[in-house]
């Protein structure tokens, strides 16, 4: 995810626009279901498949490519992340059989929701060294998650999943303007649609 660009890969086109798009487009269909624009996940489930998760293993592998760790390890852990929901949603809808239907636990995918929680903090401090716009999608995320392991658990759901929703939309949003960043400043050889510079708080 990162948006650096190195002499020593210079010859690989940089894929963050590309992921940051799938990232967008996956939040935006999936916030609308949970502010209740939209109901039912069916529709949901071929964009977070695709662009959620698809976009981004592509953007992933570029970016090992390009020797990018952050790159590497933000698109490909969300977009694991993506394929896990829509498997776990086709399990909850009877896709795979009555008898796994009838086995769900959601509480088990709260327990997954909290372990991305955790790598999502850890990754929200390398991102504050990158750029500001990196940083701001990794902080909400950071609510995003908070959001859905509370009202995955039923704690508040009322207002937990609403308030996973606004984040999603906010994180959608952001995510788009860090895509158009991206490929414009690359495209134009210029600072069009500026990312901010590393807020400095651990690297000096």
């Amino acid at each position: 995810m990162a948006i650096k660009k190195t002499t020593s890969v210079s010859t690989i086109a940089d894929p963050a626009s590309l992921g940051l798009f799938g990232l967008a487009l996956a939040t935006l269909v999936a916030s609308s279901q949970k502010l209740g624009f939209t109901s039912g996940t069916s529709f949901v489930l071929p964009w977070i498949i695709f662009l959620g998760a698809f976009a981004q293993l592509f953007a992933a592998i570029v970016d090992s490519k390009r020797n990018n760790i952050f790159g590497t390890t933000a698109f490909g852990a969300y977009s694991f992340f993506w394929m896990g929901v829509a498997f776990s949603w086709l399990i909850k809808s009877g896709a795979f059989g009555l008898e796994i239907m009838n086995s769900v636990d959601v509480k088990q995918i709260g327990v997954a929701f909290i372990g991305y929680l955790i790598f999502s903090i850890y990754m929200t401090f390398v991102a504050a060294e990158i750029n500001k716009v990196l940083f701001i999608i990794l902080f909400l995320i950071n609510f995003l998650f908070i959001g859905l392991t509370l009202s995955t658990f039923g704690i508040y759901p009322e207002f937990f999943t609403p308030f996973a929703g606004i984040s999603e939309l906010a994180l959608s949003l952001v995510s788009f303007y860090g895509s158009a960043a991206v490929i414009l400043n690359v495209q134009m050889g210029r600072v069009v649609l500026p990312l901010g510079k590393p807020l400095g708080i651990i690297k000096k």
